[in-house]
């Protein structure tokens, strides 16, 4: 059976966008995140920057296997802002992402309809302006040894073209190795049949 193990995110922060409705404008940005905390952190630098506005909605979504996500109107009436942001991370297939609408009113109400669409093209124009990246769904290992066992261990790693993310190679030797997760059952198996070799999933 093959398993999807690659997602969609955003290689950098989205350069901004405007876009205008009945003099109402709405800024548009979209980054990378790896965390909820970086969220709060984005808005409230989009806060400072744009202190006059009157909303500054968004939605994200992170995570590749167990997802978590929020949209959030600020203020705008019930799904008319996260929801339609949230629709256009959904429709890029995006993971770690988030995306945040700064909307300056213009003195003329747009209407349940009319900010549904402003939201959703203003997310939609934010994404496009971003670039996108497949990256694989990886699985970390700590394999663990003694110091003579250090060419067995070191010659799968160059055969397997392995990713070594950390190594302590003293007595006690143990390396951190990251693997494709549609590969990592076979590169398990071959180190945990290894004699005097240990492997356990590792997570930092």
């Amino acid at each position: 059976m093959n398993k999807k193990d690659t997602y969609n995110t955003l290689i950098e922060a989205s350069t901004e966008i405007i876009y205008k409705d009945k003099n109402s404008k709405f800024f548009g940005y979209a980054y990378p995140i790896t965390k909820i905390d970086e969220v709060k952190t984005y808005i409230d630098i989009l806060k400072k920057q744009h202190h006059n506005a009157g909303h500054w909605c968004y939605a994200y979504q992170l995570g590749t296997e167990q997802i978590q996500y929020r949209a959030n109107d600020d203020g705008e009436p019930n799904n008319s802002a996260g929801q339609p942001i949230y629709g256009q991370i959904q429709s890029y297939k995006l993971t770690n992402v988030l995306v945040v609408i700064v909307r300056y009113f213009g003195g003329v109400k747009l209407g349940v309809a009319g900010l549904i669409n402003a939201y959703k093209t203003s997310a939609k124009m934010a994404l496009e302006n971003a670039s996108i990246i497949e990256k694989t769904i990886n699985v970390s290992y700590r394999i663990m040894f003694d110091y003579k066992n250090m060419s067995k261990v070191m010659r799968i790693i160059k055969e397997k073209n392995i990713t070594i993310i950390n190594q302590k190679l003293e007595l006690d030797c143990s390396i951190d190795i990251s693997v494709r997760k549609r590969d990592s059952e076979v590169i398990f198996n071959i180190f945990n049949t290894l004699f005097e070799i240990r492997i356990k999933k590792y997570t930092d």
